[in-house]
């Protein structure tokens, strides 16, 4: 990475942290750190703390102290819940909630104050500007996983894939009419099942089935329509064919519905070439490999 670009991150990082107030000891003048007024927050009407460490990256204790400033304070209360002793989740008292909407309030006059100085059209661009600041930085945060594909969050990628396939294919989709998949399939040293998690959500899935003939077969390729934009199916392919590599794989190939325009398309960019068909797919319409 080079010099010139960490140093405008830099920058950047310190201009915002300046502007928004986190380096004030009391947050928006409310007698509490930054951490706690957003810990506050993102309670709103209550949250399992194994949710609220995922969404904000907080180790847990760190996140404990938080809580019991806050508990000390009046403004949340953490409880077992009634099904699982061990799963506990935080909620806010009648306290809590008029703080979180005072909260609300103060942070909406802070952004009008950030926006009142500039002209209509500094305006759109800062907030333009923001939203693709904001993405970018998402994807940034994105990390990879191989999981079973029993696992609960793979089952409920893959369902979702399956409910976007219905509504884009021409004859709809019956999971049923494909090709078999079974979870030994997308399981080691048969294959693996890959997620791609922000902030401990799902926003990307794929397979990848290890032939015994030296091919990689990818599966399953889906990116959360909240996620697109981000280029995450380029970085699920390229994951994929790296553990193809990792498994002594030299090549690697799909198929695909001709429905699926966006993908095809990314496919053919990145130096995937259409073959004959190999495998008999029902849905499929292309198929393609690439040398890795």
């Amino acid at each position: 990475m080079d010099a010139e670009s960490i140093a405008a991150v830099r920058r950047f990082n310190r201009a915002v942290t300046q502007r928004v107030g986190a380096l004030d000891e009391a947050h928006l003048a409310r007698g509490r750190s930054l951490g706690q007024s957003r810990l506050l927050w993102e309670i709103g009407d209550g949250a399992p703390l194994r949710e609220l460490r995922e969404r904000l990256g907080l180790d847990s204790g760190y996140l404990t102290r938080m809580l019991q400033a806050l508990d000390a304070a009046g403004l949340a209360t953490v409880s077992a819940s009634a099904d699982d002793a061990r799963a506990r989740s935080v909620h806010l008292t009648e306290a809590g909630r008029a703080e979180r909407a005072e909260l609300d309030r103060l942070s909406d006059a802070q952004a009008e104050s950030m926006l009142l100085p500039l002209d209509e059209g500094q305006r759109a661009r800062l907030v333009d500007a923001m939203a693709v600041v904001e993405r970018l930085l998402l994807a940034s945060e994105v990390r990879f996983e191989v999981v079973e594909p029993s696992h609960p969050d793979a089952r409920a990628a893959v369902e979702a894939y399956f409910r976007e396939l219905a509504t884009r294919f021409d004859a709809g989709f019956d999971p049923a009419a494909t090709l078999p998949l079974g979870d030994e399939t997308l399981s080691l040293p048969a294959g693996l099942m890959l997620l791609a998690r922000v902030h401990g959500e799902t926003v990307a899935c794929g397979g990848l089935k290890l032939l015994p003939s030296g091919v990689g077969e990818i599966k399953r390729v889906w990116v959360s329509p909240a996620a697109r934009g981000m280029g995450l199916g380029k970085r699920m392919l390229a994951e994929l064919e790296s553990r193809a590599r990792e498994y002594g794989r030299t090549s690697v190939r799909l198929d695909t519905n001709r429905a699926l325009t966006e993908a095809i398309a990314l496919y053919r960019a990145t130096g995937y070439r259409e073959v004959a068909d190999f495998n008999g797919e029902p849905y499929a319409h292309h198929w393609f490999e690439k040398t890795l």
